[in-house]
């Protein structure tokens, strides 16, 4: 079992910034890949960003150039840094763990249980 916890969601401006934190605990030896989601109301949820295991990311278009993921891997903590933050990044952002390192099947990974960012206009 691995468990997430996310931190750091807040109501800012637009075109201010926040860092989103995820911490996982458990049974992190077998966390290989990483990301970030969000939900808006009403709406599915969506890939932000991701951090493999190979040390790459990737980037949704609606973030890129403003967000960035970052990982410690020494205490398995994932970051979000979202700046120029914009009114459509309104959301619920939920951490995602993949525990592709241990024969384990955990259908869709792990989830927090989500952090609450606003952004007014």
């Amino acid at each position: 079992q691995v468990q997430l916890v996310e931190s750091g969601g807040d109501l800012v401006q637009a075109g201010g910034s926040l860092r989103l934190s995820c911490a996982a605990s458990g049974d992190t030896h077998c966390i290989s890949n990483m990301a970030w989601f969000r939900q808006a109301p009403g709406k599915e949820r969506e890939l932000v960003a991701a951090s493999r295991d190979d040390g790459s990311t990737w980037y949704s278009d609606f973030v890129k150039g403003r967000f960035t993921i970052s990982r410690d891997n020494a205490d398995i903590t994932l970051y979000l840094q979202m700046n120029n933050l914009k009114p459509e990044d309104t959301a619920v952002y939920y951490c995602n763990a993949d525990p592709g390192k241990c024969t384990v099947v955990v259908p869709g990974g792990y989830w927090g249980q989500g952090t609450q960012v606003s952004v007014s206009s």
